[in-house]
């Protein structure tokens, strides 16, 4: 089979996918090391729990960590000061500010992925002490592998991968699971062309599928449960059939003249400032964002 999502009702159950949504995450997956066979270890953990739970079923999506992919592919680097890794992961950076107590300074910075987040996702939790943990090189590809192998092993034509990192969100507090990496999904829902229930139409609404997938999967992974993995169920009008694997995950990733926030707001001040400053031939104290 080929194509893309289709509208089919979810894993046998007669409830048309929107209608109800399970989620559920298996434990037992024990520590990734370099090298691991992931797709082997979490095809064996999603074995082990269909034994006794639910066996994955067409239009599953299974979600898991970018954190045990990074593990298996190796991301795990010497480091004795962390803010060296995320100067070397940074593009660009968005915004910088001051952290009390002496700790270093926050920075929001655009990672090698494209990705806007704090420390360029690099994570010092979880791993060996003077090693950090980078983010895959490739999250897509890497959920496309992962995609192949599970289709194989279980034998399931349309099945979708997502690879998760937590990351804030403007103007809101609180952080949440994101999708970094994607496989076999239509990441997000284009609503535009339609119409309301009211008939009127929709012209702006893109929905993004993959991350709402994510978030939802983090309610039944948790932050400190060991629970890197999870299997979303209920969403299938979303997920290909066959070899399609999708765009990806990168594709969320707004750029250029579409980032309306390519730098923070007392960056985009002091540049602002210092441009007047220059045009008028001034001298402008770019830390205080006044000539």
């Amino acid at each position: 089979m080929t194509g893309g999502p289709t509208g089919a009702s979810d894993g046998g159950t007669g409830v048309l996918d929107g209608a109800r949504l399970t989620l559920w995450a298996p434990s037992g997956l024990g520590e990734v090391r370099p090298g691991d066979d992931l797709a082997g270890l979490v095809g064996d953990l999603l074995a082990v729990d269909a034994a006794s739970h639910d066996a994955l079923a067409e239009g599953d999506v299974v979600v898991v960590t970018s954190k045990i992919v990074s593990k298996a592919e190796g991301r795990v680097v010497a480091a004795a000061d962390r803010e060296q890794a995320i100067t070397d992961e940074t593009v660009r950076v968005v915004a910088t500010r001051p952290r009390p107590g002496g700790l270093p300074p926050l920075r929001i910075v655009e990672n090698r992925l494209g990705l806007v987040m704090a420390a360029a996702g690099v994570d010092a939790s979880n791993t060996p002490e003077g090693t950090v943990l980078l983010l895959p090189v490739d999250p897509d590809a890497s959920a496309r592998v992962l995609r192949a192998a599970w289709r194989a092993r279980f034998g399931i034509d349309r099945l979708g991968v997502v690879v998760t990192d937590t990351a804030g969100r403007p103007w809101r507090d609180g952080v949440t699971d994101v999708a970094i990496g994607a496989a076999g999904i239509s990441v997000v829902d284009d609503l535009r062309g339609g119409v309301d229930s009211h008939g009127r139409p929709i012209s702006v609404t893109v929905t993004a599928v993959a991350d709402e997938i994510a978030g939802a999967s983090e309610l039944v992974r948790g932050k400190a449960t060991g629970r890197a993995v999870a299997v979303v169920r209920g969403v299938g009008r979303f997920v290909f059939a066959g070899d399609d694997a999708g765009a990806g995950a990168r594709t969320l990733v707004r750029t250029g003249a579409d980032d309306l926030f390519r730098e923070g707001s007392a960056e985009a001040y002091a540049r602002g400032v210092a441009a007047g400053a220059a045009g008028a031939g001034k001298d402008v104290d770019l830390a205080a964002g006044r000539p």
